[in-house]
């Protein structure tokens, strides 16, 4: 037998990626065993996985509409509507549901992201189905009001302004994603164009709601100490009588193809500069319909782990720590998305560098990417954190359900999780070598570049470019 001997440090740090490796292959048989999957007659599909260690339980409702349905003149309508979801419905006045979720000693909120919707609340086990009975009510029976809708709206142009006007790294990532998709819905954000928010009216909110939100288009999704029997019996008496309602045709809005770099030049008031780059990359679901094998986007998420995935990452090694080029640098892949998407790269220059020498540095990460394979044991290490990464994340009630929904609102179904690991351990240098070299390509790249202006001072006028009226933002 070889004799393989380790160093305390490499000892404990094998010991964590090993017991890593143990806890997803025990997560994904207790997953595979206990999901317990339910369709309603009026097409709600109800997803349930028991976790009896904490008597805790998150019960969720996702529903398949998110700023990809939008079109210009009503971008950010989606997130628009989910302010409105606690605006009040017919059983409960405004501000009831949050305070009924309080009482009980829960918490609850929403997100909106491009492919979807969705609300949750955290609470203990005995209150699960007050949650749901009250989700299931304003399902159907939202009440939508000019009372309401005037404030709430100017509480998202606020928010809008906090989050991204205000903000030159967000502006910045805004116009970098306008700049790369011409015709995917992608290129606006979720929270939407400031005109377009100032312009909506509470026909729009209505005609978004009668459209979307009916049970033939959501999922439910509760995960926790619950029986599922009694879930699905519950989920049929809340939900059950909802009718199903035809749901609009979706258009297609593939993306044109790109045949050639495209720039962006942000000049702000901001402290630092920063730089955006990005190249268009299939997903899973895109490669799917395509009658293609998801291989690519694996080996994608891989190759954006080499790059950035911690300390111990080629960009934070070598550019951050090593030539000292970056404050700070990162990479980012996500295959889960209805569209075609982006492999990106983020950073921002050191006061020993520039943005010129910054960007060259990058890509010239990219093209040893492309020029030569990974080697065996960077390559198992970051495998290994690229799964560790998820292992620990689905070790919330809230990241597992996340998870559930997420895949089956997307349309790859709840199983495709179960794939992960494996599919992650499958991906070989060669691989990696491949799709840097098919999809980093200069043609496909974009790159947006923050070029600071000065900071105002504190008595300088505000800017005329600045939109809407001032308010507190509210929370949920």
């Amino acid at each position: 037998m070889q004799k393989i001997e380790f160093s305390q440090t490499h000892c404990l740090k094998a010991l964590f990626w090993i017991t890593a490796l143990i806890l997803l292959i025990c997560w994904q048989s207790s997953a595979q065993a206990d999901v317990v999957e339910h369709h309603l007659e009026n097409g709600l599909t109800v997803l349930v996985l028991p976790d009896p260690r904490a008597p805790v339980v998150t019960n969720q409702v996702w529903y398949d509409v998110g700023s990809r349905h939008e079109k210009s003149g009503i971008t950010g309508i989606s997130h628009m509507l989910e302010h409105m979801m606690f605006r009040g419905s017919e059983a409960y006045p405004p501000g009831e549901f949050t305070r009924i979720i309080a009482r009980l000693g829960g918490n609850q909120n929403a997100f909106t992201g491009q492919d979807f919707t969705a609300y949750f609340q955290v609470l203990g086990s005995v209150h699960w189905e007050t949650a749901m009975a009250m989700e299931a009510e304003r399902m159907h029976a939202l009440r939508l009001t000019e009372e309401q809708f005037q404030p709430e709206r100017d509480v998202v142009i606020e928010e809008r302004r906090l989050t991204r006007d205000d903000r030159p790294t967000a502006l910045l990532q805004e116009q970098f994603m306008a700049a790369a998709f011409l015709n995917s819905p992608y290129g606006h954000g979720v929270i939407g164009w400031m005109t377009d928010i100032e312009n909506y009216t509470l026909e729009d909110l209505q005609a978004w709601y009668d459209a979307w939100y009916a049970p033939n288009n959501a999922v439910v999704v509760v995960v926790g100490d619950v029986d599922p029997d009694e879930v699905i019996a519950a989920a049929r008496r809340h939900y059950g009588p909802i009718p199903a309602r035809p749901l609009p045709e979706t258009k297609p809005r593939t993306e044109v193809p790109q045949r050639g770099e495209r720039r962006v030049v942000l000049r702000v008031p901001a402290e630092l500069p920063h730089l955006l780059m990005g190249w268009k990359t299939p997903s899973i679901p895109t490669l799917l319909a395509a009658d293609s094998a998801p291989d690519d986007a694996y080996a994608l998420m891989v190759a954006a782990g080499v790059l950035g995935s911690g300390r111990s990452s080629r960009l934070d090694r070598e550019l951050v720590r090593g030539q000292e080029l970056a404050l700070g640098a990162g990479a980012g892949y996500s295959g889960y998305s209805r569209l075609e998407t982006l492999f990106t790269l983020s950073a921002a220059p050191s006061s020993q560098s520039d943005i010129e020498t910054l960007e060259q540095a990058l890509l010239d990460q990219i093209q040893r990417l492309i020029e030569v394979p990974v080697d065996e044991a960077e390559l198992q290490r970051v495998k290994a954190q690229v799964i560790a990464s998820e292992v620990f994340r689905q070790d919330s009630l809230n990241a597992r359900a996340f998870e559930l929904g997420m895949l089956e609102t997307i349309g790859l179904g709840w199983r495709a999780g179960e794939e992960y690991a494996e599919r992650i351990r499958a991906v070989t240098a060669e691989d990696v070598q491949r799709v840097a070299g098919i999809y980093l390509i200069p043609d496909t790249r974009t790159v947006a570049i923050l070029d600071p202006l000065p900071m105002r001072g504190a008595n300088d006028p505000i800017s005329p470019n600045r939109q809407g009226s001032q308010h507190e933002p509210s929370d949920h």
